[in-house]
């Protein structure tokens, strides 16, 4: 079930606890607690004037949820980094921070689209809906944005016919902890302006024609190019899918080593990372 969904049926769940109790019970426990209190029943009046538990905990719970509820939705939302298709540019065990603003202000839950504030541009890192099962968010890089011809060939991509310079190749080892063995290119890849890293292998690409991008899509690849479920083999991605923008590494875990103590597998050389 949706993280989200459940935040909203919590909240809604406590908030109706708490507002049906100050509306109908609590002027109720008052009154018996003035009788009893009348009646020189001092103890059992302090019974009768409290809560109830479970109002107890709802009226607690519910501004804590309805703040974290709030800002998961509209401003900043975390999510773990569950595969290598990002490599190296964000590893598995990463925890990073996406802004939910930078894509237009969203509805939680139903993800629709109540004020525009931005589009996805050429090189940034998103976090998606995943089309082919909206309940799984997938990140990718955008390659493509509306009226784009992308072709990627020979491992090279080519954005309206022009090609995106790859520099400075070196091998790359995948360590213990990724989903993918062996060695890797890792070369600086130019894509229109943004640099970031990428990954190559000796590995067959699928054929691809050159894909025109749609209105209101998104062309996406991830930097490990050899080794990333991406547009290249379910199409595009809707703009009502769209999540938020990737900017910040918050924390960071060693998924190979679980023998390590706890403080061993934080990988801090990471923490703090801005994602470009």
């Amino acid at each position: 079930m949706d993280f989200a969904l459940i935040m909203l049926l919590i909240l809604v769940a406590t908030g109706t606890i708490w507002a049906l109790d100050r509306l109908l019970l609590a002027e109720g426990r008052e009154r018996r607690a003035k009788a009893l209190s009348q009646a020189g029943k001092a103890e059992e009046a302090t019974q009768a004037r409290r809560e109830p538990a479970y109002v107890e905990y709802a009226r607690a719970f519910f501004p804590v949820i309805l703040i974290v509820f709030l800002i998961r939705s509209f401003m900043v939302e975390p999510f773990r980094i569950p595969s290598g298709s990002m490599l190296p540019s964000l590893h598995i065990g990463d925890f990073i921070l996406v802004n939910k603003y930078t894509y237009g202000v969203r509805l939680p839950v139903i993800n629709a689209k109540i004020a525009d504030s931005g589009q996805p541009k050429r090189g940034e890192v998103m976090v998606f809906r995943f089309p082919g099962n909206p309940s799984i968010n997938y990140i990718k890089r955008v390659v493509g944005i509306p009226g784009d011809h992308i072709l990627y060939k020979d491992k090279k991509l080519y954005i309206n016919g022009a090609p995106m310079d790859q520099s400075d190749g070196r091998p790359y080892f995948f360590d213990s902890g990724s989903d993918a063995r062996g060695e890797a290119l890792r070369l600086i890849e130019n894509l229109d302006g943004v640099k970031h890293d990428i990954l190559t292998t000796n590995r067959q690409d699928m054929p691809l024609p050159e894909i025109v991008v749609p209105p209101g899509q998104y062309f996406v690849m991830g930097d490990n190019r050899d080794h990333s479920n991406d547009s290249r083999y379910w199409g595009f991605v809707p703009d009502q899918n769209l999540v938020g923008k990737a900017f910040l590494i918050w924390f960071s875990w060693d998924m190979a080593d679980d023998g390590k103590a706890f403080w061993q597998r934080i990988v801090w050389n990471r923490i703090g990372h801005s994602i470009h």
